[in-house]
């Protein structure tokens, strides 16, 4: 039930904006979407299995989106434009959703859910909740997605092992300064921040 778990998810994401997590009920979820409290527990098991599968389904949200923004336009020679929008999306996605941030940072707030990182056993028939049950990523892992995803992208056909060696530097350098800006808001911007450190210095 595709459908009915995206309006789930949606419930439980909706009702941990007004309340703590320990104080969202399924039943309230379940009545929120629209659909039986057997179909949220034949869906995710239980509220951990809730939380794991919320939690999966931002961090998915959250990798799509630097999907997008190592994709805008620009000079395919040239990656500082699309690594400067990677940074500025990964700001704008932890300022604008508790859970990225979270998740970004390891550090979880009391209003939050806090499902272990590591895989959890699962006898779910929901192929999307064995996904969920599955290891999530930590704080390291994010930096290594998102870095990797951009030298995918950015990389030219054909690119020396040392030039993507010096790429693969830069991208990580991007990520883990916006992620500066996460933890201490920059008074620059991440913008020129990144900018600043990925534009050569004069001899």
């Amino acid at each position: 039930m595709p459908a009915a778990r995206e309006s789930l998810l949606d419930a439980a994401f909706a009702a941990l904006a007004r309340r703590p997590w320990a104080a969202v009920r399924m039943v309230e979820v379940a009545a929120a979407a629209g659909v039986s409290r057997q179909t949220l527990y034949n869906e995710f098991g239980s509220k951990e299995g809730l939380a794991r599968a919320l939690v999966r389904r931002e961090a998915d949200g959250y990798l799509a989106g630097v999907d997008r923004a190592l994709t805008v336009p620009g000079d395919p020679h040239d990656p500082r434009e699309r690594l400067l929008a990677t940074a500025e999306w990964i700001t704008v996605a932890a300022r604008d959703n508790a859970l990225v941030r979270a998740m970004l940072t390891g550090c979880w707030s009391e209003r939050l859910p806090s499902p272990t990182l590591s895989p959890v056993p699962s006898s779910s028939a929901v192929p999307a909740q064995r996904r969920a049950d599955g290891p999530l990523p930590s704080p390291g892992d994010f930096v290594a997605l998102v870095r990797d995803r951009a030298v995918a992208v950015l990389a030219q056909p054909g690119t020396s092992l040392a030039d993507t060696a010096d790429l693969t530097r830069s991208c990580e350098l991007a990520v883990r300064l916006a992620l500066s800006c996460v933890a201490a808001p920059a008074e620059r911007g991440v913008t020129d921040l990144v900018r600043g450190a990925l534009d050569p210095q004069p001899a």
